[in-house]
């Protein structure tokens, strides 16, 4: 074999690559191949500090021998490189242990998937650089010139990414996909007034993600709200520990939304390491919440038009008007819970698939955000967590946070150090409100949520 860059030819390797590990012994094998190119430019105070362009490509084989699995993966397309990825996989699967739930997925999970999920656009994959670095300096000044508090920053970033995604099974099943995404951020930081050093200085970020160049938000509109986020954090206060409604923001909303979904995947179900294993079919949360996860929404940021597996996607209600409908299984967690996989197996180029969220969502409702900061009277609207606090075995939940304060429906004032706590359970029984601001910037997205009430320990 020979290093080839062809779509056709890539497509061939793998299938040559599986049909020699199985000529060499093993009883099923697959091959992921993948190959891209990566951009990434950061401005930080008008100088343009890091750039980076990298292209890469390498070839995964997983290889079974009855209930042995091993895997390897190699970068050398050479024939000697080839070889030895084969004869590495193959090695290493004669000494592992057997695992009577090991193997590929049964061949009728496999099978026809979308064709185009439009995931894929022209414009990022020939890209220019000078634009997207011109753009990183338009953000970050747009952030400076919001405000003469914004004196400082963080950086601007702009980053690309084109690649293709092939794979071949054993089973026959053969497929391929190419994708493109693109980001820019920017991270300002605020001086109050009078200040020269950091005392009570703040800072914040905001962000555009899309598929295409020509769908994110503009520079200025970046940099604008960056300085916003940071500025409305100036004067922070302490407040004393109390229980009331609790508003969390899309961002605060979706970090809790990514607890759920490592809730409900099978890798913690079927070792009893969720607080929602037993619960599939029971009601709990509030009739209004309702949770999807989608790998066949067109142009979506964790769509694909099968897992990495081979099973075609789909769209599985996880969650419906507050009753527990689906976990999310791959082929392995599947049989162990003696269920179905729901096309959600995620793997690098080695080891054994996860499972992996597709588009992950809460489904809006019909107030906007406003709306449910006017209906609190007391409360508290979360902008930013710190720390990673949720217990998946328990559910119990206790975040460092910051926001502001809400007084007769308005935000006051600007709040920090303080620790929001509750179990994540008892939350979905007390979800009031969902707002109707559903936008995705990832493959995980939930609108703002609005909890009935909930402990703020402060002072």
């Amino acid at each position: 074999m020979s290093l080839v860059t062809s779509r056709s030819s890539l497509s061939e390797l793998a299938q040559d690559v599986v049909a020699s590990a199985m000529k060499s012994g093993a009883t099923a094998a697959d091959s992921i191949v993948r190959e891209g190119s990566e951009f990434n430019a950061t401005v930080r105070c008008r100088e343009l500090e890091q750039l980076k362009e990298a292209g890469s490509k390498a070839i995964g084989l997983r290889v079974f021998y009855g209930q042995r699995v091993a895997s390897a993966y190699s970068s050398d397309f050479s024939p000697a490189g080839i070889e030895r990825l084969i004869s590495s996989a193959l090695a290493a699967a004669r000494v592992t242990s057997e695992d009577p739930s090991a193997g590929l997925p049964e061949p009728a999970e496999s099978g026809q998937h979308a064709a185009d999920l439009d995931l894929y656009r022209e414009d990022v994959a020939q890209r220019d650089a000078g634009v997207l670095i011109d753009a990183a300096r338009r953000a970050e000044e747009a952030a400076f010139s919001a405000d003469p508090r914004i004196q400082n920053s963080e950086g601007s970033s702009f980053s690309a990414s084109h690649g293709r995604k092939i794979l071949a099974t054993s089973g026959g099943f053969v497929g391929e996909y190419r994708r493109t995404s693109c980001s820019l951020s920017v991270t300002p930081i605020a001086i109050p007034a009078g200040e020269n050093g950091s005392s009570g200085m703040q800072q914040d970020y905001w962000y555009t993600a899309a598929r295409s160049l020509a769908d994110l938000e503009s520079p200025e509109q970046v940099g604008r709200k960056a300085a916003e986020r940071a500025l409305r954090r100036l004067g922070a206060r302490k407040i004393p520990t109390t229980r009331v409604p609790v508003v969390f923001d899309q961002r605060t909303a979706g970090s809790l939304l990514e607890s759920l979904f490592e809730a409900v995947t099978g890798d913690a179900i079927y070792r009893k390491a969720s607080f929602l294993a037993g619960k599939l079919g029971q009601k709990i949360a509030a009739d209004s919440l309702s949770v999807v996860d989608d790998g066949t929404m067109r142009g979506g940021f964790g769509s694909a038009p099968f897992d990495d597996e081979g099973v075609p996607t789909r769209r599985t209600m996880v969650m419906e008007r507050g009753v527990l409908k689906n976990y999310l299984l791959n082929s392995y967690t599947a049989r162990k819970l003696a269920m179905k996989t729901t096309g959600n197996a995620s793997r690098g180029l080695t080891g054994n698939p996860g499972v992996g969220a597709h588009n992950f969502f809460l489904e809006p409702g019909p107030g906007s955000a406003e709306d449910i900061i006017r209906s609190v009277k007391n409360g508290f609207y979360v902008t930013d967590f710190m720390g990673h606090g949720v217990n998946i075995v328990t559910g119990d939940l206790s975040y460092g946070a910051t926001g502001l304060w809400i007084e007769n429906g308005e935000l006051a004032y600007p709040v920090e150090e303080v620790t929001v706590a509750g179990n994540l359970l008892e939350m979905l029984g007390r979800v009031a409100a969902i707002g109707s601001d559903l936008e995705f910037r990832g493959s995980l997205a939930s609108p703002t949520l609005l909890i009935s009430e909930m402990t703020v320990a402060g002072q």
